[in-house]
């Protein structure tokens, strides 16, 4: 996937968070080392580059979390509302590229 298509991407995740400022998401994020976090919260703000959620913690505290659309467009993050995901996997589109035909080598 060429960068100009990454950034169209982009682009269009950043349109679709700002209709939903001041909804309840659902975010599962993998932080790496199999450690995958989900939680629940409220979609505060929106800016050029990274989304902040406002997500619940224990005791009715909350805590801001920060994450990047490029997360989002690789499958790091996923985002849901009402069980519903809100962008379909967009690593299915590279692996589409990817799997285009090789040429055989010869090895000597």
């Amino acid at each position: 996937m060429d960068l100009a298509k990454q950034a169209k991407i982009v682009d269009s995740i950043h349109d679709t968070l700002n209709d939903f400022v001041g909804q309840r998401l659902k975010v599962r994020a993998n932080m790496g080392r199999s450690k995958i976090v989900e939680s629940e919260g409220v979609l505060t703000q929106v800016h050029p580059q990274l989304f902040i959620m406002e997500v619940d913690r224990k005791r009715g505290r909350t805590a801001r979390q920060s994450y990047q659309y490029v997360d989002v467009l690789t499958g790091m993050v996923e985002l849901s509302q009402n069980g519903e995901p809100l962008f379909a996997p967009f690593i299915e589109e590279i692996a589409a590229e990817e799997e285009a035909p090789v040429e055989e080598r010869v090895l000597i």
